[in-house]
């Protein structure tokens, strides 16, 4: 299992094309995914889900007459600090992924994050047991791509969805209208450094958008993907 990508740390403005991505390797053959990629068994480890999470217990909570313990009624965090909150409950699952067995699988550890130090505040917490595992694939979009997409893909009736949740655009400008991707990895592929530790990079361009079209995006997948595995062999 040499061949394949331990971690994938997938990460990217809201809508980019992350999920896509997932659901492409997804469909595939073990052994496609395998031979083309360098992606095993996949796992999925998204914070998504505990975002979501938290919206629809605090729902339940005013419902039943109590105090909203996470957000407000726009949705919007009382705590900056929940982000972390939500890496740190990845890191928990990642532990228990090594405990269950790793063997011929491949996380993709995937969340967005915006701002002036967004990216690298992220990095450094994930747990160093990630990032010595790790290869970041960041798909760069820029903002108005990430808006037009998110507006695009969003279906009210599947708001708690992967595939098909949304943000309003006043959280877009807030949270992701600004970026610190370009000023910590500014190449095609490279290192991170994140904790002291190496983290190798590849980026996937998604502007002019790739991720629509599955004649598009395996070529371009494949191709970064294999930049992220070469460089991922030269980590120190």
């Amino acid at each position: 299992m040499r061949d394949l990508l331990h971690t994938i740390i997938l990460t990217a403005r809201p809508a980019a094309g992350k999920s896509e991505v997932i659901d492409y390797l997804k469909k595939l053959s073990a052994d496609e995914r395998a031979r083309r990629f360098h992606v095993g068994e996949i796992v999925e480890i998204d914070d998504f889900p505990y975002i979501w999470e938290k919206f629809e217990e605090d729902q339940i909570l005013e419902e039943a007459g109590r105090e909203r313990l996470w957000t407000d009624r726009k949705l919007y965090f009382r705590d900056e600090w929940a982000w972390d909150f939500f890496l740190l409950k990845m890191n928990v699952a990642f532990r228990k992924h090594l405990a269950e067995g790793d063997t011929g699988k491949t996380v993709l550890f995937e969340f967005a994050r915006g701002g002036h130090d967004g990216i690298s505040h992220a990095l450094n917490v994930v747990s160093q047991e990630v990032l010595r595992r790790a290869g970041i694939l960041y798909i760069q979009v820029s903002y108005e791509e990430s808006v037009r997409k998110n507006q695009r893909r969003f279906k009210p009736e599947l708001a708690h969805s992967i595939l098909y949740h949304g943000l309003p655009d006043d959280k877009m400008e807030q949270y992701y209208k600004d970026t610190d991707w370009g000023k910590i990895a500014p190449e095609m592929n490279g290192f991170v450094r994140a904790q002291g530790i190496e983290v190798p990079y590849a980026v996937l361009m998604n502007e002019p958008e790739v991720t629509y079209d599955v004649a598009k995006l395996g070529p371009a997948l494949e191709e970064s993907l294999g930049r992220l595995w070469k460089i991922s062999r030269k980590q120190p």
